[in-house]
Parts: C-alpha cells; structure tokens; sequence
C-alpha cells in the first residue's frame, strides 16, 4: 500500500504524552517496513480561549516555542532509539504555529499515513486530545493509525509480534480499502489476517423466522469470495475467517485482545449488514488497546 509521491511519509503529531510517545515508537516501525520518511510535527495552537479573554505575551510564545522543540528533540530520540535495528530512514521534525486537526487533516495530504496517540496532555497550549484524534480520523485524506500507551492491566497476546492483524468486513467500499490496508501489513508482518464479518446489529432473537445456519453459510461463502483475489495477491499471508451474529464493535473488540492490529472502515453500509458505521469505528477505537488503523480514501 505504498504510495508514491507522497513526500512526508509516515506523519505523527506529537506532543509529549504517553500515548504520543507510543505512536512514535509504532510510526518509527511502520515507516521502516514501508522504507518511507518519519516526519513528526508538534503544533503549537498560540489561540489559546481563556476568560475572561486576555492577549497571549511574547514570554508565553517564546516558552510554547522552546517547549515545542523540546518535545520534539524527544520525539526524534524516540524514533532513533526504537530503530537502532532497522535500516535507515529519513526522521524529520517540524513546529508548526497553528491547530492540530487542520494541521494534521492538511498534512495528510502528503502522507501515506498519519498516526495520532490515543489523548494527549491536557495543559495549556498541549494538544492530541481524544477530540483531536477523532478530528483527524473523519477529515484526513489518507488512513489514520491512533495509538495507545500500553496499559499493563489489559490483556496483551503472548508474543505480539506473532499475533494476527485483523480486520472488520462489511462489503462496503469503505471495508474493501480497509481490506487492502490489512493484507499489505499482514504481509509486512509475516502474520495472519484474521477477517471478521459481524451479520447483523440486531439479536437473531429479534429476527422473526430467522434460520441463522442458512444465513451464517451464506455470509461465509460471501465472504470467502471477498477474500479469494486478495489471498492470490498476498499467498504469503494465512486467512482466518470468522463470521458472527453479533454486534459489529463488541466483536472486533473481543477479537482485538488476541490481534496486533485492528484495521476499520471509517464508515459502511447500514442496515442487517452493517459492520462498519461511524459509531462502530468511533467505539473500537475509545475501547481497545491495540493500534487501530482506520482507512481513509487518498
């Protein structure tokens, strides 16, 4: 999935935080396995609302400035230091005196990806907050990967750099690209695909005449020929297909604890079939801690 010309490579916003300091260490990978440029951009929102309102002095722009350039010193040590194996890559830095998501959304534009932590710091001036994050996921122009500091109380596999990507299916073309992106790291990986497809976000029990067995062996069969031109496009990548009567988030969030990567739509189709909505994509990513790819068309 990589795409030429896209000149910034892997964008990150950063900001210091915990979860901005676990998407630099997950972009810095990323980038190495594309073979692309790390380009991490802190931005400084010099607006800052306060009431009652009160102009911002110089003192306090030259500190938001030195900080910024600290942030990012450490954002670049990061990076090197997570990277220190893998074959060198371009690391770039940038301040940028303006709003995140209009900063992040315009910077898209350029990038194969933009990666975001989960929240950010919540002190004056500090941004990549989880309303950030969101912003970024329904306005960019490439996908979006949000990043969360491991939590050591939720549950991680074993060895995570086995574990499987997985990927919500729905049919819609939202979860076709999504599909793309999920084989194309699967097969950076060297791990399986794991595919789910949630039929329905209504209790079979609510479903007056409903023979699950026949619907289920459909949805499979469906969902296999979905599948086939994507297998002979990566047979290096092992498929697993599950297909589930259950709500479309609760599934991908029970399969995500055993998952490396989680890949979304960003929306899909709606009705019985419906796997991918807004509201899917927006509670996956509140509630799993696994990274979270969440595709968005170039």
């Amino acid at each position: 999935m990589s795409v030429s010309g896209k000149r910034l490579g892997i964008v990150v916003g950063v900001d210091g935080s915990a979860a901005s300091n676990a998407a630099v260490m997950w972009a810095a990978q990323e980038a190495a396995m594309r073979h692309v440029p790390l380009t991490l951009v802190h931005m400084v929102n010099a607006a800052v609302p306060t009431w009652p309102e009160m102009p911002i002095t110089a003192g306090i722009a030259v500190w938001q400035e030195q900080e910024g350039r600290q942030v990012l010193e450490h954002a670049v040590k990061i990076a090197e230091d997570n990277l220190k194996a893998e074959p060198k890559i371009a690391i770039k830095s940038e301040l940028r005196c303006s709003p995140p998501v209009p900063t992040l959304v315009e910077l898209s534009e350029e990038a194969e990806m933009v990666v975001v932590g989960s929240y950010g710091r919540g002190a004056v001036g500090r941004a990549l907050l989880g309303s950030v994050s969101s912003g970024v996921v329904r306005r960019a122009s490439c996908p979006v990967a949000i990043v969360h500091d491991q939590d050591p109380s939720q549950p991680r596999p074993a060895h995570p750099e086995r574990a499987p990507v997985l990927v919500g299916i729905d049919g819609s073309p939202a979860s076709e690209l999504a599909t793309a992106i999920a084989f194309d790291e699967a097969s950076r990986r060297g791990v399986g695909l794991q595919a789910v497809h949630a039929w329905s976000d209504i209790e079979v029990v609510e479903l007056p005449g409903l023979d699950w067995s026949a619907v289920k062996s459909e949805a499979e069969l469906s969902l296999a020929e979905r599948l086939a031109g994507w297998q002979e496009r990566y047979p290096d990548v092992t498929v697993h297909r599950l297909v589930v009567c259950d709500r479309p988030a609760r599934q991908l969030i029970e399969q995500s604890r055993s998952a490396q990567l989680v890949v979304l739509g960003s929306h899909g189709r709606g009705g019985f079939t419906g796997m991918l909505l807004g509201s899917v994509s927006n509670a996956v990513v509140h509630s799993v801690s696994t990274p979270v790819i969440v595709a968005r068309p170039s």
